[in-house]
């Protein structure tokens, strides 16, 4: 229960006296003998506009006890009398149609319960025009049920009966159930209509006076306002609601838009007989007021004389007095009175004013910043940042940091900064400020709490957040998140740098997926390999031949992919192992005999490092290097500088042959004075390039030794085939000084004697040649001067007897026209030279 005397005062309505237009600003003067009441649909029955134009119509003869407008229809249903006596009519306008230039009426009934008469003391009309209620004063309710416009469509009914006379009526509508409550001087009930048997539930044992009930509007559940002496009640359906102590005698309850209006005297009420309790002496003064129920404040108070009604209406309330006057009561606007509150600092009435005005989020914010910085200047800074809590995502969030980057203010600092995360409203410099703030306090709870929080709450920057605690020192942290969050380089980099955690780093890379395995072997490989080198070795055979994560794997994989490395990219990293990194390329290749060529290459190395290094060189490194050299994927150029650089003989007179480099061979052996290997290797490659007997006798020819029995194996070639000009021989071994005559003695004999013969041979032929060219000089003669006689009786050709048409040749060949050929095939030499006149046809 809330104490009357506790509620603040306000004056949230201007008061003032209305004008009549029409007579130059004179008072609004009423009608007179106003006897009943009543507002809606932009009128002031009897009929006042709002531009105070006033209009009536005789609705009954002798007088109108009761009204109501409907706020949805334009209908009125009133109650009045027609003849003298107690004889209620109840009649419903329609005042959308006229009969006569009055509205017109659809019905007429009396109001009489129980075929007895009695005075009707409330009415009440269900917006859906399906239900009205009556209440009399000896106790009984009649309830029309249907159409209320019509009789045809609508049935009447006694709903309730009793002794005490009723003071209220009012229709509540929840979704399709329908209640009536029903208030009297000493009980409040309530029906339920939209059941057959129309239920009954007593509410509570005490009533009020006449017009002292009202049903709120459905902001507030649309209860049932019953106002007492001492206090007013609030009722649902089923069960009392809140109370509220306001003492004084009740005259009247009204309620709208969320105020209730409390019109009272200071009198002692009456006794429960007189229900009305309307009549007041003409010089006493009534108190309205007018009650913010959810705020719990008096929005306006104020001493009227003698009212007869408050009315709402356009937006305003309307006092009507007994001398005719009427005042209106214009509510300020929202922003004039949260001024009137800020200015006596009363900011948490302002908001709860403010949330009940439906202000805006934008102007909610700058009350919460009043109120925060009001809290700020009298040194509450834990109220303070509450309210600047709330408005986050209105105020810069910078106008609130800076007040508290105190050292002292860091608890209020870190519980706005939370609040900016939870909003998912904070960037980089506040996540770093947070946790900035965390590690000051060494509060390793919040800090857990804060980054351990659902991966669907996190509401900051984890990048940025592992940066900061790495930089605190609190590692651990750092890669939780980095872990759960699968910023893997973080979770890479402190572990390796700061935690020097190599084994559990190296187990992570083998939980990623293909690619970034692959990227952070690349970027670590050579740390993970001087530390742990045997484990970093498994993982990139894994890598370059088959990858798959581990089974707990960071990401789930339902398609097994073929996948892997380029093996050649990580032979960097085992720069300062070469055993492990013998032992990978040794994998390799066996695994994949189609390595790449830089595997080949750099295992070639390897080998031939440890043939030379070896104290005892055995067959066995030669072999395994030889055994490179013969695969195909070595690269030659690389491979012979290997073997050169390691001086491996085998090698590179492999390598030489295998590219048919057959003078590097001769100059190797050559260089080393291998004698009898160059002669060998002429034998060898001689018949491929014959340059290399010249070089080898040049050769043996400028040493100084005594190398006579090569340089005759060597002539000996040269003179059986001919290689080189007998001059030339000469030439050459002159520069010898051991060679003597005897050495190439055999040779010129030999040679001088095939020359000799060559002589003899080629005079033979020129004798013969001469001998032919004269016998074909005399025949060509011949032809030229004698006459030819053909006598061939067959073709030359087909040996078949010649017919005409046949071709005779001036060689004595004949053939038939059909064994020649379309181009003339002569048959010697001689009959190329004479071709004009060479045929004769016959046909």
């Amino acid at each position: 229960m809330a104490a009357f005397l506790q509620w603040r005062r306000f004056v949230f309505f201007d008061k003032e006296t209305v004008k009549d237009p029409s007579e130059n600003g004179k008072n609004f003067q009423l009608p007179v003998g106003i006897a009943a009441c009543d507002s809606g649909r932009g009128h002031i029955i009897w009929f006042l506009t709002r531009s105070l134009q006033l209009s009536s119509f005789q609705a009954y003869k002798l007088r109108v006890t009761h009204l109501y407008q409907l706020k949805q229809h334009n209908i009125l249903v009133s109650v009045g009398q027609d003849e003298p006596g107690i004889n209620p009519l109840v009649k419903v306008w329609n005042l959308d149609k006229k009969d006569s230039g009055s509205p017109l009426c659809t019905r007429i009934f009396p109001a009489i319960p129980g075929n007895k008469p009695t005075e009707v003391s409330c009415l009440s009309v269900h917006e859906t025009l399906n239900f009205m209620a009556i209440g009399f004063t000896d106790g009984s309710v009649v309830l029309t049920k249907g159409d209320i416009t019509r009789d045809r469509h609508s049935k009447t009914l006694s709903l309730h009966e009793g002794s005490c006379p009723i003071t209220g009526l009012a229709f509540r509508q929840a979704g399709k159930v329908t209640h009536l409550f029903v208030a009297t001087l000493e009980k409040v009930q309530c029906y339920t209509l939209s059941v057959k048997e129309y239920p009954r539930i007593e509410l509570d044992t005490h009533g009020c006076a006449l017009r002292c009930s009202a049903l709120t509007d459905p902001s507030q559940d649309s209860q049932f306002i019953v106002a007492g002496d001492d206090c007013v009640y609030l009722y649902q359906p089923d069960e009392r609601g809140p109370c509220f102590a306001f003492d004084g005698h009740k005259l009247l309850t009204h309620w709208h838009r969320g105020y209730l209006l409390q019109l009272t005297h200071n009198n002692k009420s009456p006794s429960k007989s007189d229900y009305g309790s309307r009549q007041t002496s003409p010089s006493e003064k009534h108190i309205l007021n007018i009650y913010d129920l959810d705020n719990k404040f008096i929005a306006y108070s104020a001493a009227f004389d003698d009212v007869i009604d408050v009315l709402a209406e356009w937006g305003s309330f309307y006092v009507l007095t007994r001398d005719r006057t009427l005042y209106m009561l214009q509510e300020k606007d929202t922003q004039t009175k949260l001024e009137m509150l800020f200015k006596k600092n009363l900011f948490v009435m302002a908001i709860n004013l403010a949330k009940s005005q439906h202000l805006d989020n934008d102007g909610l914010s700058e009350i919460f910043r009043q109120y925060g910085d009001h809290l700020y200047v009298k040194g509450d800074h834990d109220g303070a940042i509450q309210q600047y809590i709330r408005t986050i995502g209105k105020l810069e969030p910078s106008y609130v940091i800076r007040k508290f980057l105190d050292a002292q203010r860091i608890h209020n600092l870190t519980a706005y900064l939370q609040a900016l995360h939870r909003q998912s409203l904070a960037n980089a410099d506040h996540t770093t400020l947070l946790l900035n703030c965390y590690t000051k306090l060494k509060d390793s709870s919040k800090l857990e709490e804060f980054i351990k929080s659902n991966e669907s709450e996190v509401h900051f920057d984890v990048e940025i957040a592992i940066k900061v605690l790495r930089q605190a020192g609190y590692h651990s942290h750092a890669v939780f998140l980095a872990e759960r969050h699968m910023h893997h380089e973080w979770y890479l980099k402190i572990q390796l740098e700061d935690l020097k955690n190599y084994q559990e780093a190296l187990r992570y890379i083998g939980r990623l997926p293909f690619d970034q395995a692959e990227s952070n072997m690349k970027r670590y490989g050579k740390i993970l390999m001087h530390h742990v080198p045997e484990s970093s070795t498994i993982l990139l055979k894994r890598l370059c031949t088959d990858y798959h994560p581990n089974k707990d794997s960071i990401l789930s994989q339902n398609v097994l992919t073929f996948l892997q490395a380029n093996p050649e990219e990580f032979i960097p990293v085992f720069a300062n192992n070469p055993r492990e990194l013998r032992a990978f390329l040794e994998h390799m290749i066996e695994v994949d005999p189609f390595s790449p060529e830089g595997v080949y290459d750099t295992l070639l190395e390897l080998r031939l490092q440890d043939w030379a290094h070896e104290q005892d060189p055995g067959v066995k490194h030669a072999e395994a290097a030889l055994s490179l050299l013969r695969s195909d994927n070595t690269v030659f150029d690389k491979a012979l500088v290997l073997c050169q650089m390691h001086n491996f003989k085998e090698g590179v007179l492999y390598l030489y042959e295998k590219g048919k480099l057959y003078q590097q061979i001769m100059h190797y052996h050559m260089q080393n004075e291998e004698y009898g290997k160059v002669v060998e290797a002429c034998k060898r490659y001689g018949d491929s390039e014959v340059c290399l007997w010249e070089q080898a006798l040049g050769y043996f020819a400028r040493k100084e030794e005594n190398c006579k029995a090569y340089i005759s194996e060597v002539l000996q070639h040269i003179d059986e085939n001919n290689l080189m000009p007998p001059l030339l021989v000469v030439q050459t071994l002159a520069h010898n000084s051991t060679a003597s005559l005897s050495v190439i003695k055999d040779y010129l004999i030999n040679k001088l004697e095939r020359e000799t013969q060559q002589i003899e041979e080629d005079e033979r032929k020129i004798r013969q040649y001469r001998e032919e060219t004269a016998h074909l000089r005399a025949e060509i003669q011949e032809l030229k001067t004698c006459a030819k006689i053909f006598q061939k009786t067959k073709c030359s050709m087909c040996n078949s007897p010649l017919e005409l048409p046949s071709v005779h040749f001036l060689c004595a060949i004949r053939r038939e026209s059909d064994c020649l050929p379309l181009l003339y095939i002569l048959p010697s030499i001689h009959q190329l030279f004479f071709m004009p006149l060479c045929f004769y046809f016959s046909f």
